[in-house]
């Protein structure tokens, strides 16, 4: 059971946590002034096709997965967390505005390959200092506050592209060189507000590499089997815009659009995880994932720009209801001194599908149809809540 001290406390959150969350709204704001205009950036000015959406997208959340496997490990070698994130942080920072440089589709890849290593190297060690500050009774608040912020700057993100856009200029390329300054801002706050957990390294440092199974929980096996087999019809939400596109709504909105459904997924993070702590994670998890299916039927065969709007924000509850809770579940699953092992074999499995996810969801959409691709995530994504409700027949939230 965690038996962590907690600090000074920040609207009821550690100070740690309450600070990761403002690195990861910043962080986001950067980011989310670019993700949006991307596919219409590869498509429409560089000539790039779906398929290519689909490659820039999956090859570069799978090299994320590997690096979260292994920076997580590396984090209970080390028994340190803060600088595998500092370094994961300062490298997407400084990486990812040079997409305003690229010319060609390759260029586009080769930096949404590096923005992805620097993803890949913080994720997990950031995710096990969560649980490291936290209560088990309140892993899921902790996991929705960040999450919320995550979403946050995803909904201010794209208004500052859109108000560039609109009042300003009209070149993408502007707008990705002034993400560099909320990326600045996040290196500063992780700097000056976040601190190192104390703790006695749980892996020899003289073991080899290695990510065996065998000391987790059998529950956490199949959790993470199941995880694989939703997030191959989890793609990359880039095809959520393309399809926007070809329903009819304009791409200056596409920003906006893009930020109602992380405002849905930031109001929703929070409460979404404190149910989690009070249901219990199974319930909210496989909740989510109904919802999921459902919403991917009903974007396989929207055509209006009315609809569109609606899905968009009625979608970003799936994330509410399952970013939280699948977190804090793993932190249940697994003893303390090998979070970071865990979590880099949580953020692998669902990392590592989504190469095939979105390659298989471009050539869907590319070969049969939008409403084939569609059609095939939300299948996955039901047979994934009756496999999950099936396997994890008793609540595994623990009380503190």
């Amino acid at each position: 059971m965690n038996t962590v001290k907690t600090g000074e406390k920040f609207f009821g959150l550690d100070r740690n946590i309450f600070s990761l969350g403002w690195v990861s709204f910043f962080t986001d704001v950067s980011s989310e002034m670019i993700y949006p205009l991307l596919p219409v950036f590869l498509t429409a000015v560089l000539g790039m096709g779906t398929t290519f959406v689909g490659l820039v997208e999956g090859a570069a959340e799978a090299t994320a997965s590997l690096l979260k496997l292994f920076s997580g490990w590396l984090s209970d070698r080390l028994g340190k967390r803060k600088l595998l994130i500092l370094f994961g942080y300062t490298l997407s920072s400084f990486v990812r505005p040079l997409v305003a440089a690229a010319t060609a589709g390759w260029h586009v890849l080769f930096i949404r390959f590096l923005d992805r290593v620097g993803k890949g190297i913080r994720t997990s060690p950031r995710d096990a200092l969560i649980a490291d500050f936290t209560l088990d009774r309140e892993h899921g608040k902790a996991f929705g506050f960040q999450r919320a912020m995550d979403h946050a700057g995803a909904v201010i993100g794209p208004l500052i592209a859109f108000l560039l856009l609109t009042f300003i200029t009209q070149e993408y390329r502007t707008v990705f060189w002034l993400a560099f300054i909320p990326g600045i801002l996040a290196l500063f706050i992780l700097i000056r507000g976040v601190s190192e957990k104390k703790s006695k390294p749980s892996i020899p440092a003289s073991s080899k590499i290695q990510f065996s199974l065998r000391p987790f929980d059998q529950r956490f096996k199949v959790f993470l089997l199941v995880i694989v087999l939703f997030s191959l019809g989890n793609s990359s939400d880039a095809f959520l815009i393309l399809k926007a596109k070809d329903a009819g709504i304009p791409i200056t909105l596409l920003p906006i659009l893009w930020m109602v459904l992380h405002l849905t997924k930031s109001l929703s993070a929070t409460p979404g995880g404190i149910l989690s702590d009070r249901l219990g994670r199974k319930g909210v998890i496989i909740s989510g994932w109904f919802l999921y299916s459902g919403i991917y039927w009903a974007f396989a065969w929207a055509e209006t720009s009315g609809a569109i709007w609606i899905l968009f924000a009625v979608y970003g509850l799936f994330y509410g209801l399952t970013e939280g809770g699948e977190r804090a579940l793993v932190a249940d699953l697994v003893p303390s001194h090998l979070r970071g092992t865990a979590y880099g074999l949580y953020n692998f499995a669902v990392g590592i599908s989504t190469l095939p996810a979105s390659v298989l969801m471009g050539f869907l959409w590319e070969k049969f149809s939008p409403q084939v691709a569609f059609s095939f995530g939300a299948t996955l994504a039901l047979i994934s809540a009756l496999l999950l409700w099936l396997s994890l027949r008793a609540d595994v939230r623990r009380e503190a």
